[in-house]
């Protein structure tokens, strides 16, 4: 498990330079032809681990249920979100990340409620869990690289 961790770490190390390099106005800006902006994709990633790892194993999440319900599947951007919202997103993309590591190495993740994916890939256990959420952030990491190309053309 140390390689799909490993994953997904270098894939929020990456995500986390938006963070950095994007203005608050950037990081809301939807590009025409965009569904979405960069800081609903950043936070959704996060709601999709948590959903994907401690809701179907029937543990609690690290996100409150305010930030899941505004940006878990099926959600679009409904306004600009507030620095303090950014900084609160910008805290769980790693946070939520440790934490994972840490209770499935004291074997926290006991049980798993099987479920399958738009994707139709159907997770029978956290370690698929995991190993679908380096895929589900590898998709939306792409989708931020394209908004970024967007807002440079756009200005």
């Amino acid at each position: 498990m140390n390689y799909q961790f490993d994953i997904t770490l270098k894939n929020r190390t990456i995500l986390n330079t938006f963070f950095e390099k994007c203005s608050l106005e950037e990081l809301n800006k939807v590009p025409i032809g965009f569904n979405n902006n960069i800081i609903w994709n950043l936070a959704h990633v996060i709601v999709t681990q948590q959903l994907l790892v401690y809701g179907l194993s029937g543990l609690p999440m690290m996100a409150n249920d305010e930030l899941v319900a505004k940006y878990r599947k099926g959600t679009k951007v409904e306004g600009d979100v507030a620095q303090n919202e950014v900084d609160e997103i910008k805290n769980l993309l790693f946070s939520t990340l440790e934490q994972t590591r840490k209770d499935y190495e004291n074997g926290v993740f006991k049980t798993y409620n099987e479920y399958t994916t738009s994707t139709n890939s159907t997770m029978a256990n956290v370690e698929e869990a995991i190993a679908f959420n380096n895929f589900h952030e590898g998709i939306h990491l792409g989708y931020v690289l394209a908004l970024k190309r967007a807002l440079k053309r756009a200005l």
